[in-house]
């Protein structure tokens, strides 16, 4: 698969924008995000939190995400990811089976899959503090921004 084709998933520069602002204002420390993709949205958040903050990131393809890998390590960054290769459900099904994990994320963002996102948004409901916040772009639209319609599933 060329990457490339799907450059429209990418969270766009507004977004980070508003993302780094909710960040802030969340005094977010500890994250989770699904759909990584190349790292924008996900450097961004690393950049945003504290240094000791830390970012469990979701991804089914881990090569997209190590094309950023080299900005955000030049950022230094790197050690507040823990990049998960899998579908995001498994993940958060197993971190839900310790109740434990209830309300320990500050923050939650989902650019990921339209398909999933009632199911990724009840169980982030349980993951994120009640003050917490979570944050889901493109899912809830017909389609993403500037792809092609055929290009959709649903």
């Amino acid at each position: 698969m060329k990457t490339e084709r799907w450059a429209a998933m990418a969270t766009t520069p507004d977004s980070v924008q508003l993302l780094a602002m909710l960040l802030k204002v969340a005094n977010a420390k500890k994250t989770i995000e699904i759909g990584v993709f190349t790292g924008y949205s996900l450097l961004l958040t690393a950049l945003s939190i504290p240094d000791d903050g830390k970012i469990t990131a979701i991804d089914i393809d881990r090569h997209t995400h190590e094309m950023g890998l080299p900005v955000i390590k030049k950022a230094g960054v790197e050690h507040k990811i823990n990049f998960i290769e899998s579908q995001a459900l498994p993940v958060l099904d197993k971190l839900l089976e310790d109740p434990g994990n209830e309300g320990c994320f500050d923050f939650a963002y989902v650019d990921s899959d339209k398909v999933n996102s009632k199911n990724y948004h009840e169980r982030l409901m349980k993951l994120v503090k009640i003050d917490g916040v979570v944050v889901c772009d493109n899912v809830f639209r017909r389609g993403y921004v500037a792809m092609p319609e055929e290009l959709v599933s649903g």
